[in-house]
């Protein structure tokens, strides 16, 4: 599990979300731990039996407005329960600036305190994408990733199979290069995973006998994209005469990646075939199928209907004697 320095928040996140620290640097140093955001509500009335001491809590308007109306005994022990419970960062949103009895606290404890100038719900928001990408679970896949007609294709499979040849030419004809032979696969629901480059490699690819080459340079910025959700994984693999493969497409297939299910395509390769071709029709296929058309199902329906009416128009003329 990643961990995240107050101080790298504050630093990198600083203009984003309008930040200044109110308090001594030393709460900077402390970790925070979960991507989850918490405003603390009931906790500063001293109902702590639910509180979520390990998040980053965000006070509002209406948070303050309750802490600036106590006396300063009153508010001293308020803030000296809420810092005791160890938590990682304090965010004060719409610029409001505390009580010095509320930051002499929270020193004690050496926790940051910092404002912001965005609104409740802005520094929320922001806040909780900031975090939910930086702790979103995140593995390398070797393949190739390319965004055919809106389409996230991965291509697998072992290596000088044509992975990159086929990125090459899908971007010849006009489709966008996402990342070759390194992924950086990152989960960002429990359904959705996004592939980008790795920050080494870019959009470069390697073209056996070729060598390195820049696809932005030589295609333009229209041919690549900086990430993409994955929607197909595309395995190749060499073909086999033994081996038994789809032919109508009924039954789909589904792989696992970092816990999200989505389908996977098996394609052999063999010579003279045009897999190009093939990658555009899954990625199209696959947008009937989101829009709820299956060709497979469709023939298969429309063929079993065809037998249906043979069958009794067949029953129908051999008990015809007129």
């Amino acid at each position: 599990m990643p961990e995240l320095l107050v101080k790298n928040l504050y630093e990198e996140r600083k203009k984003d979300f309008e930040l200044t620290i109110l308090n001594a640097e030393a709460g900077l140093e402390k970790i925070i731990e979960t991507a989850e955001v918490h405003r603390p509500g009931l906790a500063l009335a001293g109902f702590y039996e639910r509180f979520a001491n390990r998040r980053t809590q965000v006070l509002g308007e209406t948070e303050m407005a309750f802490l600036n109306h106590k006396s300063e005994d009153d508010l001293r022990v308020i803030a000296r329960d809420l810092f005791s419970r160890d938590i990682p960062l304090i965010i004060i949103a719409k610029g409001i600036t505390p009580p010095p009895a509320f930051l002499e606290e929270a020193d004690r404890t050496k926790t940051a305190v910092l404002s912001s100038r965005l609104t409740t719900s802005e520094v929320t928001n922001r806040l909780s994408a900031f975090l939910d990408n930086y702790f979103a679970p995140t593995i390398s896949v070797h393949g190739t990733l390319v965004d055919v007609y809106g389409v996230g294709l991965l291509y697998t499979g072992k290596s000088a199979i044509g992975k990159s040849e086929i990125a090459l030419d899908l971007v010849e004809r006009g489709h966008r290069l996402v990342a070759d032979d390194v992924v950086k696969v990152t989960r960002r629901a429990s359904d959705v995973i996004v592939g980008g480059a790795s920050e080494l490699l870019g959009q470069h690819m390697e073209i056996r006998g070729v060598g390195i080459i820049d696809v932005e340079a030589l295609f333009g910025i229209r041919a690549i994209r900086l990430q993409k959700r994955i929607e197909v994984e595309v395995r190749l693999t060499l073909w086999s005469e033994t081996a038994s493969y789809e032919r109508l497409g009924i039954d789909e297939s589904y792989t696992q990646i970092l816990g999200a299910e989505i389908p996977i395509v098996n394609i052999p390769i063999s010579p003279g075939k045009n897999i190009t071709v093939i990658s555009e029709v899954i990625a199209m296929n696959h947008m009937l199928k989101v829009y709820g058309e299956s060709s497979a199902e469709e023939f298969s329906r429309r063929l079993s209907e065809r037998l249906t009416r043979q069958t009794l128009t067949r029953d129908y003329l051999e008990s015809d004697y007129e």
